[in-house]
C-alpha cells in the first residue's frame, strides 16, 4: 500500500473511532430513568383478550 492509502485508512479509521466514542459518551451520560416512568407490557391494554372468538 502506498503512502496515500495509509493516510486515507488512518483518517477513515480514526474518524469512525471518534464518532463511536462521541456517541457512547453521549448515551452513557444520559440522566437515569426512574422505574415508575417505564411502562411494562402488563400495563398496556391492547383489547385483544376481550373477544377471543
Amino acid at each position: 500500500m502506498n503512502t496515500y492509502g495509509w493516510i486515507m485508512m488512518t483518517i477513515s479509521v480514526s474518524s469512525v473511532l471518534m464518532l463511536v466514542t462521541f456517541c457512547l459518551v453521549k448515551v452513557l451520560n444520559l440522566p437515569a430513568v426512574e422505574m415508575e416512568e417505564i411502562k411494562g407490557p402488563l400495563e398496556i391494554d391492547t383489547h385483544d383478550t376481550e373477544d377471543a372468538d
